[in-house]
């Protein structure tokens, strides 16, 4: 008797092991047309505009971004990207952000301008728009860069706006764990 509630404690036990790495591990889609898989946050990161000398309060008048990191396997040939929504506000509007250094991302040890690029084209894309207005792109994402973003206390984006105007966005929760789990599960970064 007390064999068999040491196998039921061990396989409860691994079981629940197993349910929290799952819980931490990113979204993956096999697309059957093209044998990409797709590696994804389930959600992508908020970000709402800043204003340098104003309280940001959550409404139309700010606009808001959503980020989110994507590692694309082509049968072992990995690569990376980020994915970009901008969602303009009434209180600034965003330029074209395929545009050369047109977003930059802020973290804790500098910045980094980031470049479009045209991203494999899938029968389900790994983020949808959140809203369907608003500026859509994907971004090139080093390994490298990625392991800063995780590490980053600071993280926030810049985008060009009308003229010479810049836009800053600030994520509306910490991230930092969101992204040390995805790079932890992509095996980018290690414990």
């Amino acid at each position: 008797m007390r064999w068999r509630f040491f196998f039921v404690a061990v396989f409860v036990g691994a079981l629940a092991g197993c349910a929290g790495q799952a819980s931490i591990r990113p979204a993956e889609v096999l697309d059957e047309r093209t044998g990409i898989t797709s590696a994804a946050l389930r959600e992508p990161i908020e970000f709402v505009q800043s204003a340098a000398s104003e309280v940001v309060v959550l409404d139309k008048q700010h606009g808001f971004a959503y980020l989110g990191p994507v590692e694309w396997d082509r049968s072992g040939n990995i690569s990376y990207g980020l994915w970009l929504q901008v969602v303009p506000g009434n209180d600034g509007e965003v330029a074209d952000i395929r545009a050369a250094g047109a977003v930059t991302l802020i973290l804790d040890d500098g910045s980094v301008i980031l470049s479009p690029i045209d991203a494999p084209k899938l029968g389900q894309e790994p983020y949808g728009p959140v809203v369907s207005w608003g500026q859509t792109a994907y971004f090139e994402l080093s390994p490298a860069t990625l392991a800063r973003m995780a590490a980053s206390q600071k993280l926030a984006l810049e985008c060009r706006g009308v003229g010479s105007s810049k836009l800053s966005f600030t994520p509306t929760h910490a991230v930092g764990d969101i992204l040390a789990k995805y790079a932890r599960g992509r095996g980018i970064i290690h414990d």
